[in-house]
């Protein structure tokens, strides 16, 4: 099962990207790991929200295929602790879907259609955070995740 991180808009920040490699790079020795962006829709800032909603949301359609389990990083979705997790990743590789999608939205959310596509929704927090640090919050989770499943010590209870 190859995993996936993507996400709306590039990330500005240096920290930020350097954090992320780090975590990326991490994950990459556990299981087979695309980070991909989707870049902002052009005159987005312009674009009643709806509409910037629904370009935004079919970009990423076109990233999926039938078969595809997609997991929607929303804070409507359910809250995960980190074993839980792991579990949800250790099911995902046993059920034998190829692609595994973790996406996050623009700032604003998905659009209906993606919304419909998707297997899940997951919530980091109840707290908001901004959608450049929710990218290295989700990575750092994901390898948590991996190191919870190969019993190695990153984790503590």
């Amino acid at each position: 099962m190859k995993t996936h991180l993507i996400m709306i808009g590039r990330t500005d920040d240096a920290w930020l990207k350097t954090g992320i490699s780090v975590y990326v790079n991490r994950i990459l020795r556990y299981i087979p790991f695309q980070f991909t962006v989707v870049p902002d829709v052009k005159n987005g800032k312009s674009l009643p929200l709806q509409v910037l909603k629904e370009k935004e949301g079919e970009a990423l359609l076109k990233l999926f295929t039938p078969g595809d389990m997609v997991v929607l990083l929303d804070e409507k979705g359910k809250h995960f602790a980190s074993r839980e997790l792991a579990s949800f990743m250790e099911r995902q590789m046993l059920s034998g879907v190829k692609n595994l999608f973790f996406v996050i939205g623009g700032a604003y959310g998905f659009s209906d259609a993606v919304y419909q596509r998707a297997g899940a929704k997951m919530s980091l927090s109840r707290m908001t955070f901004s959608h450049q640090m929710v990218r290295l919050i989700f990575a750092e989770q994901l390898y948590r995740a991996m190191t919870i499943i190969n019993n190695e010590p990153y984790h503590h209870d």
